[in-house]
């Protein structure tokens, strides 16, 4: 593996992979060549009977392939890889299939896992697929935690609780035509993919209700660009001396296109509910408190209005305060 500068040569020299299963030993042998962006994938066949052409690594197929090797060369950002940040370690994993229906070599699944130590001073800050969408153009989504005034990313992932969590998330484009970042659901897990069984915290729900400002300071600031949302959040007892996840569903919006579907909303108190962009057109967030009804005719996932990426941003940690106030 080339050299990388001295805080890269920390990240990516700790690579460590899972081993084959002793019972597939016996018939092949698999290697991997994690980097910091992509991962080489040879599979060894020692079965004669085996097509190495029906390998696939999650959506991909073989780079290449002989009669005895079946190999994959592929970035992270290829082939349906999952991504999985702990206090330690940055993971990415996928599934090597052998989709045969002879009996003679039959159908398997493998784990892929490149795993790599996470440096001291390296925040799981930014999550940046890169979408094309007819109309609107190159989008990046970002979501991070920011330092007290947002001007800068966070210095630390712990926080008190009663304290705010700053939270920024943002959306840049390769386009003339302006969008609106917001964000239209956002709950807090102890884990970094949801489980359906698993207990959630409820942060934003209701298409752009923050539902927790209901019963805490949690607030969205004042907007400094349409493509950025800045989202000062209380700390909460959900997950408390635990790592914490926020799951968030990022949206890029057509600016004149907010309804109760596509908005955000807070709630203050004396106030009741407010949209964040025109607090005259308030009565967007009427049904913040019932059920915000999307229309077909204004689906995201068509394409005509906007575009939406899921973001997970963690792991951070809530610590028990001085103050017994908060009981949520």
């Amino acid at each position: 593996m080339s050299k990388h500068p001295v805080m890269m040569a920390f990240f990516w020299q700790r690579a460590v992979v899972l081993s084959l299963a002793a019972a597939m030993l016996v018939y092949a042998d698999m290697k991997l060549d994690c980097r910091p962006d992509s991962v080489t994938v040879v599979w060894t066949e020692g079965r004669s009977q085996a097509d190495l052409s029906l390998f696939r690594l999650g959506s991909c197929f073989p780079t290449s392939f002989s009669a005895t090797q079946a190999v994959f060369r592929v970035d992270f950002n290829d082939c349906n890889f999952r991504r999985l940040v702990t206090g330690d370690y940055l993971m990415y994993s996928n599934d090597l299939t052998y989709g045969s229906s002879d009996s003679q070599s039959p159908a398997f699944t493998h784990p892929v896992v490149c795993a790599f130590a996470r440096p001291k001073d390296w925040y799981p800050m930014i999550y940046d697929p890169v979408f094309s969408t007819h109309g609107v153009g190159h989008l990046v989504f970002h979501i991070g935690l920011m330092n007290d005034d947002f001007s800068g990313p966070a210095e630390s992932t712990t926080f008190a609780l009663g304290s705010f969590i700053p939270i920024m998330a943002s959306v840049s484009q390769k386009t003339h035509q302006p969008l609106l970042l917001l964000l239209e659901e956002c709950v807090a897990a102890t884990t970094p993919e949801l489980q359906p069984d698993s207990p959630s915290y409820p942060i934003i729900g209701n298409q752009g209700c923050l539902v927790d400002s209901r019963m805490s300071g949690s607030k969205f600031e004042p907007r400094q660009k349409s493509s950025e949302l800045q989202l000062s959040l209380q700390a909460f007892r959900f997950g408390l001396g635990q790592e914490v996840f926020i799951h968030c569903k990022l949206v890029a919006w057509d600016p004149n296109g907010l309804d109760s579907t596509k908005k955000a909303c807070h709630y203050v108190k004396e106030h009741g509910w407010e949209l964040l962009d025109n607090y005259a057109y308030s009565t967007l967030c009427d049904c913040c408190d019932s059920d915000c009804k999307s229309r077909r005719t204004r689906s995201i996932e068509s394409g005509t209005h906007g575009v939406s990426q899921n973001a997970v941003l963690g792991p951070l940690t809530i610590t028990d305060g001085t103050s017994d106030t908060f009981s949520w």
